[in-house]
């Protein structure tokens, strides 16, 4: 699967890395915690550890060094690139209003009352919304997911979460604009659709599927032959199978992979959550981001560009904790800051956790996860099927682990 370099070559101990498969497969697969797990970790772009453990499945074939995953919020990363390519040829720029790509968000207002049993209160007209605002999840969009209140309850009733099933893009924008915003863009922190109308303004501004303008620019380029909004070709046999938590028992499979509707091309691609993949594709992704916007030739962002969107946005440089008004659970982590697209460490202290100032992350509803640490030169993608992705500590557990591997610091 992965060429391994030798671990003590680049700086970690073999038998300390050896500690990973061994916790997961004792804390999380043996006992039916998890389906499966599949871990990468690297240094300087050389993976020095792969562990591969569990099934596909409920049909109980051996999980594939090949395997695809729903890799979900791991999508906003690579819709975030696109959307800076973009950027950098001057097609539009961050502080652009929105409304000069969506015109049916001109008129947004902010949330003043009903939803529910009765009709939304007018509210108050919103701060124009800029295109920063979107990649910083600060527009003032929500998640219908969330379930905290009766906008998020709205989002559920048009069932934005999942309109990949039976909206277009232009009618998943034209039902957004005629619900209010939860705050004035650029007055809070949520994590939501957001994602979702940047990689509609990529299709709006390239003329292209947003799937296709991935594969040209991104993926084509990295050699990432297997990510896609959906399971391609031989997908029926390598995307595995997606379960749900049940408090007291094994997860419940919700939507096996070889009747998935993801082997069936959707109406709409999510820029937020839409992509299938496999652990050697992310692998390149990271190890791109590691390199700060190239890999074996192929330029695909510049570092400048890049150093920008792994910078905290959030106004005081605060961190997740003091900004969110968010249930998702990435959320929750003090030390936390958030860019164009990623989450990054902006105070180890306060993270509670082994980590550098300045790495960068992010994950996905089912518990997948990714992090690159540019002084440490680590990256690690972490893939598993089993939503939500706040049940489990796996992904602090992981980093633990492989920080405590490490021998030999750059920092």
């Amino acid at each position: 699967m992965f060429d391994l370099a030798k671990a003590q070559d680049q700086g970690f101990d073999a038998e300390r890395l050896d500690r990973i498969p061994r916790f997961l497969a004792k804390t999380y697969i043996d006992n039916g915690r998890l389906p499966n797990a599949q871990l990468v970790v690297a240094r300087n772009g050389e993976p020095v550890h792969y562990t591969r453990l569990g099934k596909m499945g409920d049909d109980g074939r051996d999980l594939k060094d090949d395997a695809l995953f729903r890799i979900a919020s791991m999508t906003k990363p690579v819709t975030s690139i696109a959307f800076m390519q973009l950027v950098e040829q001057c097609k539009i720029a961050l502080e652009d209003p929105v409304s000069r790509v969506f015109p049916e968000f001109a008129d947004l207002a902010v949330y003043g009352g009903g939803g529910g049993a009765v009709p939304f209160a007018p509210g108050k007209p919103a701060a124009q919304m800029r295109f920063v605002d979107l990649m910083t999840h600060m527009s003032g969009f929500t998640y219908g997911l969330q379930n905290r209140n009766n906008i998020d309850a709205a989002y559920r009733e048009h069932d934005f979460d999942f309109a990949r099933h039976h909206l277009s893009s232009d009618e998943y924008v034209s039902k957004l604009s005629q619900l209010p915003l939860e705050f004035s863009p650029g007055e809070g922190w949520n994590y939501s659709v957001s994602t979702d109308v940047l990689g509609i303004a990529v299709e709006r501004i390239s003329g292209m599927r947003l799937g296709e303008y991935f594969e040209k620019h991104i993926f084509g380029p990295l050699g990432m032959k297997d990510t896609a909004f959906g399971a391609r070709n031989d997908g029926k046999e390598r995307l595995v199978d997606a379960y749900a938590y049940r408090p007291g028992a094994e997860p419940r499979m919700i939507d096996t992979g070889a009747s998935s509707k993801l082997n069936h091309e959707g109406s709409f691609d999510s820029g937020g959550g839409g992509l299938v993949g496999s652990i050697a594709d992310y692998h390149r992704f990271a190890t791109m981001l590691l390199n700060g916007g190239e890999l074996d030739g192929a330029r695909i962002i510049s570092p400048k560009t890049l150093r920008l969107m792994r910078t905290n946005h959030l106004p005081g440089n605060a961190d997740l904790t003091q900004m969110s008004s968010s249930l998702f659970s990435e959320a929750n982590n003090a030390g936390t800051g958030f860019g164009l697209g990623f989450a990054m460490v902006i105070d180890p202290a306060k993270a509670l956790m082994p980590s550098s100032m300045g790495e960068f992350y992010w994950g996905g509803a089912y518990s997948t996860a990714f992090f690159v640490d540019p002084v440490e030169q680590i990256t690690m993608v972490f893939m598993t099927q089993v939503y939500p992705s706040s049940i489990y500590p796996i992904r602090r557990q992981i980093k633990t682990l492989i920080y405590s591997a490490l021998t030999e610091t750059y920092a």
